[in-house]
């Protein structure tokens, strides 16, 4: 009997059809690529169930994908038409009319038309004003769009409003005006005072006090904001910044110090303290803050190398050698980088034993005239095969280096032939040649 059945079953399901059953058949169509398919299954959801919106905005899409756009409107027109109270329906509409045709006056007005109903029906409604906002901007009735600015500037009803009246004021008022200058900041002031934890308006009125030239009261906005919402660590370090450009150095690097104590990868907090550190000429202080940044964010090659030179020729070969470790993973294929980290690795108590790998490493990566050719690297090289008791294969090297130093390099070039000589001395052998090194060596740099 259960066998019998079965066919019964799929029948009854395929003659009792339903919007659900459409819908999923047309969210299946869609999957396989197949439009027509599921244009059809969404028109026949949409009959079944013409007041679900969600349906009605799907197939008026579908219209317009396959050009129809007099289709689509009718669809959202009769909608709206239909369910006057509910917004959404309207402001799609209008969405439609000025997307689809920007450049229309008849369009625009039939949209400023369903704007102006809805605005009756939804008299606070800030996503209808600021439609209407620009509908009468665009089709230059400023006397219309200066009201409605003055009916939402009146009285804000929440921080939405009074942000969304000082934008209006910047499309509508020089930029020199006092008077409208002096709105917004009321505006701005007076949302902030009600919510001041709000991120995203302290940012832009600190943003508009800023770029009117006024730091101070922009860093008062975020003061305020900061007092109110002390986890808000991407505007305390805005704060930072600002209270630096008023040259409060002190209190600027406290604030940032402070982020950073609550979350070490702040990233911006880093680079500011690096910036303002070597501005300062504290390089000792920049560094570490430099690294964090390339640690954190990444980096070109070019910037870790440069770092970590930095680092070595203040002999951090540490900080070099744990900057290098994290460039090379961002730089797997650098011959550059691994050159660099062999050097550093071995100027590091702490990791001398491991150098000797990364000197292969890096020298059959680099090739001899690759970055493998550098002379600090070769006289690095020389020095951990000699620890392993490798003399010819450092001579060789030491040979390289001193063939490769540039014009003003004495002293390096100096200490490579007294190394070589030193090695011959000390096996006793090539005596003669030794003395000649160390003479030339005193020639470059006497002693």
């Amino acid at each position: 009997m259960r066998i019998v059945a079965l066919p019964w079953i799929t029948l009854s399901l395929a003659a009792a059809a339903s919007p659900q059953l459409d819908f999923a058949r047309g969210v299946l169509a869609r999957e396989r690529g197949d439009r027509e398919a599921e244009a059809a299954a969404f028109e026949a959801a949409r009959a079944a169930d013409p007041t679900a919106f969600f349906l009605t905005d799907r197939v008026a899409e579908l219209r317009r994908g396959a050009g129809d756009l007099e289709g689509a409107s009718t669809l959202y027109r009769e909608f709206a038409a239909a369910h006057p109270r509910y917004l959404r329906a309207h402001l799609t509409y209008a969405d439609f009319l000025r997307d689809s045709a920007p450049g229309d006056d008849f369009v625009a007005k039939l949209a400023l038309e369903t704007l102006e109903n809805s605005l009756a029906e939804f008299p606070r409604s800030l996503a209808v004003k600021k439609r209407l906002f620009r509908t009468y901007e665009s089709l230059g009735q400023r006397e219309k769009s200066t009201a409605l600015f003055e009916s939402l500037a009146a009285d804000p009803e929440g921080v939405d409003d009074a942000v969304a009246a000082a934008g209006m004021a910047r499309t509508l008022f020089p930029k020199d005006d006092p008077a409208a200058l002096a709105r917004m900041d009321a505006l701005y002031r007076e949302a902030c005072r009600k919510v001041p934890a709000d991120p995203d308006l302290a940012l832009e009125a600190s943003m508009h006090f800023r770029g009117t030239g006024r730091l101070a009261e922009a860093a008062g906005i975020l003061e305020a904001h900061v007092a109110a919402a002390p986890w808000s660590l991407d505007l305390r370090i805005k704060r930072a910044v600002m209270l630096l450009m008023l040259d409060r150095q002190d209190d600027g690097e406290k604030a940032l110090l402070e982020v950073l104590e609550i979350d070490p990868r702040k990233d911006l907090a880093h680079q500011t303290l690096a910036k303002l550190y070597r501005k300062q000429e504290r390089v000792a202080e920049a560094l570490p803050h430099a690294a964090e940044v390339l640690t954190i964010r990444g980096g070109s090659a070019s910037e870790f190398l440069d770092l970590a030179d930095e680092f070595l020729a203040a002999d951090r070969s540490r900080e070099a050698r744990l900057l290098l470790e994290k460039a090379v993973f961002f730089h797997p294929d650098d011959a550059g980088l691994l050159v660099k980290l062999a050097v550093a690795t071995r100027r590091d108590p702490e990791s001398r034993d491991q150098a000797s790998r990364l000197f292969r490493e890096a020298e059959a990566m680099s090739g001899e005239d690759g970055p493998a050719g550098d002379p600090e690297f070769l006289c690095e090289f020389a020095e951990s095969l000699l620890e392993g008791g490798q003399t010819a294969a450092a001579e060789e090297r030491l040979r390289r280096a001193i063939r490769a130093f540039p014009a003003g390099a004495e002293k390096k070039t100096a200490a490579a032939l007294r190394r070589l000589a030193g090695i011959w001395q000390a096996e006793k052998r090539n005596e003669e040649a030794a003395k000649a090194l160390l003479q030339r060596a005193d020639s470059l740099d006497p002693r």
